[in-house]
């Protein structure tokens, strides 16, 4: 029994390594792109109909260009990477009004103000986002074993575009830093006695490594 389309999409993502966030991204919109159609099996339909699909997205949701692209991306994804179908870029597109909006920065004064408003793990996080210049998801992934505390450095693994990078550890960060670490290690060790010392890991390493979950790594 051939596998279900999403499933087929999901596995195929997998397969070349996505991130779990385009994974989510691209499941829903080929879902919605489906249910738009009626349920209609994407092989069935033709560019007119992702056209359609697009252009709705523009007209009738007001979605950003950003989200319109992203919706196409998926399209393209589907056709040319799951079903193996060449398809051409929709040419009679409505495109979403694209913007460009001026960023806000916030003065040194701004920046300590909001610190101030914040506590315990959720003011450590966003220091590490101000002086560190990591995205919010690379914070929430940081691993121990990529804190360099010796040369005051950060290995990002898998960051945008799948690319690692190095940026910097601020002094000011190491002394709270290390006082968190010691604080989860203390409440991690009693789990791994208790036998639920289970740790997600990247990639395949949970089969590669069998006892690595249960370690403080």
């Amino acid at each position: 029994m051939p596998p279900r389309l999403l499933d087929h999409v999901r596995t195929t993502l997998r397969l070349r390594h996505y991130s779990p966030r385009t994974e989510a991204s691209y499941l829903h919109w080929i879902r919605r792109f489906i249910l738009f159609h009626n349920k209609r099996h994407p092989s069935q339909l033709t560019t007119h109909d992702i056209e359609a699909f697009l252009t709705s997205l523009a007209v009738d949701h007001h979605v950003s260009a950003a989200t319109q692209n992203q919706a196409l991306s998926a399209m393209l994804f589907l056709y040319r990477s799951v079903l193996n179908l060449e398809l051409d870029l929709p040419t009679q597109l409505v495109r979403a009004h694209r913007t460009n909006p001026l960023p806000t920065v916030l003065s040194r004064q701004e920046v300590q103000d909001v610190l101030r408003c914040l506590t315990g793990t959720n003011r450590l996080m966003a220091r590490l986002l101000y002086g560190s210049g990591l995205r919010l998801m690379e914070c929430l992934r940081l691993r121990i074993k990529d804190i360099d505390f010796a040369q005051h450095q950060i290995l990002v693994r898998q960051g945008k575009g799948a690319r690692d990078r190095i940026t910097m550890l601020p002094d000011s960060l190491v002394p709270d830093l290390l006082d968190h670490l010691h604080h989860v290690q203390r409440m991690h060790l009693p789990d791994v006695q208790a036998d639920r010392g289970f740790v997600l890991l990247p990639d395949a390493l949970d089969h590669k490594l069998t006892s690595a979950s249960r370690e403080w790594i």
